[in-house]
């Protein structure tokens, strides 16, 4: 399963949109436009998973920079979150 990260999303842009836009490289697990939680708004990014490496690498190469909702998108595969909660790690 790849992850993607997709930034530079349009507020107007919804799940389906983002599913569309990618399910033309192969199937598509998830997309999921990010939304803020205590306004609902899109926060301008997302995330879709690929269970295919393959269709999503290319997928990562044709939609990076390419547009989606008048926004030229930012596309990549989705790095391990970073709990910064904890605390460790910075400077004293």
């Amino acid at each position: 399963m790849t992850n993607i990260y997709v930034g530079n999303l349009s507020f107007q842009t919804t799940n389906d949109e983002l599913r569309s836009a990618f399910e033309e490289f192969g199937q598509v697990s998830s997309a999921n436009v990010i939304q803020d939680r205590e306004t609902g708004r899109s926060r301008g990014f997302g995330f879709v998973e690929m269970p295919d490496g393959e269709a999503a690498q290319q997928a990562i190469q044709q939609m990076n920079e390419a547009e989606l909702n008048g926004r030229k998108l930012t596309v990549n595969e989705a790095r391990p979150r970073q709990d910064n909660r904890r605390g460790g790690g910075g400077r004293y």
